[in-house]
């Protein structure tokens, strides 16, 4: 962990001078999909995959609006490797709430010694993605883990797989399995057409040993309202908005090298007012974006602070909101940033099609025609949202 990371400004410094040096190959690690070792080492060790772990563990214990914009610059500079730590955030704060003190301990100093944690959630074979068939049992004396995962966004860079299953008891459980333990095979066949480096395929787990101490309760973390599904849809939006961003500053080069159109009578393509004006109706839609994204991030800290219904519910509703802000921004942006540069910038050579493509991609991930389905219903009758519609 970096002890230069203390605090908010801290850390946005750090994000902010290492986005530079992936931004530069994001593109050719896309067009050839590279997978981004080095890049996610160099990400360890600026210490902002720590910037969440508790005090009390000797982590900086940043909150919400911390980790969205340390995602959000990462995602302007590489869309792919800021949703490759989105489940490591996410399950570290599951520990944070329900874990015992010896699998906190133990993940977050983990974490603090730059290890990185990756989920394994999603099946294929359920009737919704929440239903799972990957089952820890007791075998002879100890625990047993077998199943098959798919969409586990950065396991291979993992050190530490956050596995749910049906629990040896009922209910529902996470296991934190080590990466390489024996029965664990994880194979890189995401085929995507955008977020194309994160490493989102399979993994199998046959009669895999699992530590008991290392088990969360994952019904008891659902049982009661919170924030915790809301911080983990916040982080997805944070990526949005880092890839809306990221394709508007793509806009400045195309629009400087492009010809303008002959009716517009200018001398530059920059110089078009109708150029001008879809610029400031794209940079409106991101700066909303962003700034719906910093309100939610607030509800969220505020929300943890109370504890209360209403705050977390509040929460829930601004994130909703900057969730599908975000996505909308993301979209639009990655498709009409074409216009700014004309017929030469649909050349695969550009390789510009990754901005929508990974937006694309990324907002499938949850409906938001839920997150408006939320809103409305708190618009029309005050009805309040669910506190854990996330994955």
């Amino acid at each position: 962990m970096s002890d230069t990371i203390t605090d908010h400004e801290s850390a946005v410094v750090a994000a902010r001078a290492f986005a530079p040096a992936v931004a530069a190959g994001a593109s050719a690690r896309d067009a050839g999909r590279r997978l981004p070792f080095d890049e996610v080492a160099a990400l360890s060790a600026t210490g902002l995959l720590a910037v969440t772990v508790p005090t009390d563990f000797g982590g900086p214990g940043l909150g919400a609006r911390t980790l969205a914009e340390v995602v959000a610059i990462v995602a302007a500079a590489d869309p792919s490797l800021a949703q490759i730590p989105q489940s490591h955030f996410v399950f570290l704060d599951s520990a944070r709430r329900v874990g015992s003190d010896v699998l906190q301990r133990h993940l977050f100093t983990r974490v603090l010694d730059g290890a990185r944690i990756a989920n394994a959630q999603t099946e294929r074979g359920g009737k919704t993605v929440v239903d799972d068939a990957t089952t820890l049992r007791r075998r002879d004396g100890r625990l047993s883990l077998s199943g098959t995962k798919f969409y586990a966004t950065g396991a291979v860079f993992a050190d530490i797989l956050a596995v749910r299953a049906l629990g040896p008891d009922g209910g529902s459980v996470v296991a934190y399995v080590p990466a390489d333990a024996p029965g664990v095979t994880i194979d890189g066949d995401w085929d995507g057409f955008g977020q194309r480096t994160t490493s989102s395929g399979t993994v199998v787990f046959d009669d895999v040993d699992v530590d008991g101490d290392l088990v969360l309760d994952y019904t008891r973390l659902l049982a009661t309202p919170s924030t915790y599904g809301t911080r983990a849809q916040l982080v997805h939006a944070a990526i949005d908005v880092g890839i809306a961003r990221g394709a508007l500053d793509a806009v400045p080069g195309l629009a400087q090298r492009a010809r303008p159109w002959f009716e517009a009578d200018v001398e530059r393509a920059a110089d078009d007012p109708l150029l001008v004006a879809q610029a400031g109706d794209l940079e409106l839609a991101v700066r909303s974006a962003e700034a719906l994204l910093r309100a939610a991030a607030e509800r969220i800290e505020a929300a943890d602070g109370s504890s209360g219904a209403d705050a977390i519910a509040e929460a829930a509703l601004a994130t909703a909101a900057a969730k599908v802000s975000a996505g909308r921004a993301a979209r639009r942006t990655g498709s009409e940033l074409f216009d700014f540069g004309g017929t030469r910038t649909a050349s695969d050579k550009a390789n510009l099609t990754r901005f929508w493509r990974d937006a694309r991609t990324h907002t499938l991930h949850d409906p938001e025609r839920w997150k408006l389905q939320h809103l409305g219903h708190w618009a029309i009758d005050r009805r309040r949202p669910p506190s854990h519609g996330t994955l």
